[in-house]
Formats: C-alpha cells, sequence, structure tokens
C-alpha cells in the first residue's frame, strides 16, 4: 500500500477533485476519494492485476475474472471472494475505460466495459450487511455513476498527458 503521505497520492486527488467537479452529482466527496485513492494504488502493478492463474501469471481477462468470481459455478471459494473479486473487476474497468483509452477504443467496446463495471459495483453493493453495511452504499452510486468517473478519469488522463498542473515542480 502506497502510504498516505505519498505525494503521488496529493496529486490524484487535486486531479481528481478539479476534473470531477461537475462529473458528479452534487459533488461526491465520498466517490472522489475513492477514485483518487483507486488511482494511487493502482500506480503498483500488483495492485493492477492481482489475481493469478495456476501457472502464476496475472489474470487479464475480465471474462475470465467475471467468471471466476461466481461463487456457485466459478472457482470464488465464497461469497466473500464473489464480492473481493467484483470490487477488483468495477475497479479494473474503470480505471481501464477512463486512464488506458486504448481499452475502450470503439464505442461498443466502451459500452460493455460501462455496462460490466456497473455490474460488478452493483454487486459488491448488494453485500450491505454486517461488514460491508457501511461501504455498500458507495458501491450502489458508483454503479450508477459509473459512466460519469470515466468522463471524469478521462479528463484526468488528458491531463496527465498534457502534464497540468506542472506535476514535478
Amino acid at each position: 500500500m502506497i502510504s498516505p503521505t505519498h505525494p503521488l497520492r496529493r496529486i490524484f486527488h487535486d486531479l481528481v477533485r478539479e476534473c470531477f467537479r461537475d462529473a458528479l452529482p452534487r459533488g461526491d466527496q465520498e466517490i472522489g476519494t475513492y477514485v483518487a485513492d483507486l488511482l494511487t494504488e493502482f500506480s503498483s502493478t500488483d495492485k493492477l492485476y492481482p489475481v493469478v492463474d495456476a501457472e502464476g501469471r496475472p489474470v487479464r481477462d475480465i471474462e475470465a475474472l467475471l467468471l471466476a468470481s461466481d461463487p456457485v459455478h466459478g472457482t470464488a471459494e465464497s461469497f466473500d471472494a464473489e464480492r473481493r473479486l467484483r470490487k477488483h473487476i468495477g475497479d479494473y474497468l474503470l480505471f481501464s475505460a477512463g486512464m488506458a483509452p486504448r481499452h475502450a477504443s470503439t464505442p461498443e467496446r466502451l459500452n460493455a466495459m460501462v455496462r460490466a463495471g456497473q455490474e460488478s459495483y452493483w454487486v459488491v453493493s448488494q453485500f450491505n450487511l454486517f461488514e460491508y453495511e457501511r461501504e455498500a452504499p458507495l458501491f450502489a452510486r458508483l454503479s450508477t455513476t459509473f459512466e460519469p468517473c470515466v468522463h471524469g478519469l478521462r479528463e484526468v488522463y488528458a491531463r496527465l498527458q498534457r502534464n497540468e498542473p506542472r506535476l514535478l515542480m
């Protein structure tokens, strides 16, 4: 985990706050914080690809991850494992659609990513009891605001590409 005081975290929080200002209903700060923290964590590739296959290679295929997340027909050993995988799928798709435009190179591909991301966050939001009760509403909102979040992340990406603001000065 990257330190809470790491400069990269501050950069991502500042950029997300600026780029998401108009993207989210009522400036949902909790979503902004979640997305900025996601960018910070995904700057480490082991966080981007935490699921590995039998040979220890990172699983990058969304369909394989979706299948693995199914506790009945897939390989998820429990409903908690399903939630963990679905959260990762939503996070990965949000990141990829917003920060890696080549992954969403056609409108059809982008729409498929948005639908799968919304569904994954919706599944996570349904875990709304016990230890997950407090964060379930956040994932429900991430599900419904997935597309505006992608647009906000595309603005973050564009600003980073332009080095705006001058991030390292």
